[in-house]
């Protein structure tokens, strides 16, 4: 990846696009690691200026350099739209919802479209809710204002139990964030991240999921790319995956970071690029979200590598064979890279679906009892110990001056203990002190009830509330007494 990133912007400005992968003859990966670079048209070089061939092999930094291998990629722009259900089979009808128990390949739908859920996964954070992946494209909808999942079908559409809403999603990544220091030199490339954390309904039955692949079994862990080892770690490994549309599909990697430019000249990079076998197509409209599997090797079981976002409709197809036409062609997400982003985990077995759901249920209930610990109100005998403060004598004189013409109502300031509590008393507010004016009204606050006896100076507040007010006026003097001047009339 080192040396195509430093020839990047010279490969891009005579290819279609470039990718990782294997040197091609006769439509068979060979063993020898090559950048791939794909054309509109691949002709003999008698045919052609010299400043269109290509090199058969590039330099990088260091004196480290790879093979280049030239692959014809028929673009035919976008594909008039197909029909999704194109194959009908026991194990597909089971995926569209007449299996009693949902996983990786059941179909999932949103208000108004559908795809395939790729893998059982739990959050990293939070409460480490347990729930489902799926692409960003099938799971959210901008016309709508809640991104609800379905299984098998929204009730817009037809039966299905709601899943879940989306928490977490996302479409693209900055290539320097994906790939780290083997990122392109190309400003503004983007890798397509297309993913979706949808956590399970709390009313949702989550006995009725299961961690197998139908047609698979049992899968192992996540096959985590390291892109320092060796090509043919990952480069023409044999692969499966079981979605709504196509059921059980093999296929074999070709080709790992494919990185090409739109029609709008956007730079962008798609992690994987797998051919189906046997001149059959690996995934159909509608399995998007699929997991791709590892096939397992010596016994072990198949390991999760990506999900499929798209493919032939999304492009194009590559001809890979001379005399044979075009082959259609998949693209996928690095699963590593994606549940590392979203901040997930992948739940493969029974066991560790259960142990997900206690640590959820667990977790919650810990922040419940924290939320509860936090507010408690403070002990009885602190707010008792509090109002006596509030309330001491603080030598307060009244006096009562008759005055002529309309009255006029003086304000004293008190100070007012309150508590604001939740239901079912989860919650406590701390204690306020607020100044508020004393109503004309004849109720009493508790408060002044309860110290009435205790402050003498009160007493004649309660006198004068009970006193006409056209009769009477309150003034509130500190210190020494002075009387107040009457009105003067004008």
């Amino acid at each position: 990846m080192t040396i195509r990133a430093f020839h990047s912007k010279i490969l891009r400005r005579f290819s279609l696009g470039t990718a990782i992968g294997f040197r091609i003859r006769r439509g068979v990966l060979t063993e020898i690691p090559a950048i791939l670079v794909f054309v509109a048209r691949k002709v003999h070089r008698q045919w052609l200026n010299h400043i269109q061939c290509l090199p058969a092999a590039l330099e990088g930094p260091g004196g480290v350099w790879c093979d280049v291998d030239v692959v014809e990629f028929s673009y035919y722009g976008a594909p008039a739209p197909t029909p999704k259900e194109q194959l009908y089979t026991e194990l597909v009808d089971g995926l569209r919802g007449s299996d009693p128990c949902i996983g990786s390949g059941s179909q999932v739908a949103s208000q108004e479209t559908y795809g395939t859920l790729g893998a059982i996964v739990k959050s990293r954070t939070g409460n480490q809710q347990v729930g489902f992946l799926t692409n960003r494209h099938v799971a959210v909808d901008l016309d709508y204002p809640s991104q609800k999942m379905f299984h098998p079908l929204p009730p817009s559409l037809g039966p299905g139990v709601y899943l879940g809403a989306v928490e977490r999603a996302t479409s693209f990544i900055t290539d320097d964030l994906w790939y780290g220091i083997f990122a392109g030199t190309n400003p503004e490339t983007f890798v397509r991240a297309d993913g979706a954390f949808i956590p399970f309904a709390d009313d949702f039955n989550v006995s009725n999921v299961t961690t197998t692949v139908k047609g698979v079994g049992e899968i192992g862990d996540v096959n985590i790319i390291d892109l320092q080892s060796p090509i043919n770690s990952l480069i023409g490994r044999q692969v499966v995956k079981v979605g709504r549309s196509s059921g059980l599909t093999t296929g074999t990697i070709m080709a790992y970071a494919l990185e090409y430019n739109d029609e709008k000249g956007i730079c962008f990079f798609t992690d994987f690029l797998v051919v189906g076998e046997n001149q059959q197509t690996f995934d159909l409209e509608g399995d998007s979200g699929s997991l791709i599997l590892l096939t397992g090797q010596n016994g072990e079981k198949p390991r999760p590598v990506g999900i499929i976002w798209g493919g032939t409709a999304n492009r194009g197809r590559l001809k890979l064979k001379v005399g044979q036409p075009p082959e259609n062609w998949t693209s996928g997400v690095d699963l590593g890279r994606l549940l590392d982003l979203l901040e997930l985990d992948l739940i493969t077995t029974s066991e560790g679906l259960q142990a997900a759901v206690h640590e959820q249920i667990n977790a919650s209930a810990a922040g419940i009892d924290s939320t509860v610990g936090e507010s408690s109100p403070p002990e009885p005998v602190l707010l008792k110990n509090k109002t006596e403060e509030n309330f001491e004598p603080l030598g307060i004189n009244l006096q009562q001056v008759p005055v002529e013409g309309e009255s006029q109502q003086a304000v004293l300031p008190s100070f007012i203990h309150t508590e604001f509590h939740i239901e079912e008393g989860v919650e406590a507010a701390p204690n306020v002190e607020e100044h508020q004016f004393i109503p004309s009204c004849p109720g009493k606050s508790p408060v002044h009830q309860n110290n009435k006896q205790e402050i003498p100076e009160l007493k004649n507040l309660w006198a004068l509330r009970n006193t006409s007010e056209e009769e009477m006026s309150v003034s509130l003097q500190l210190g020494k007494p002075e009387p107040k001047r009457r009105k003067q009339a004008d």
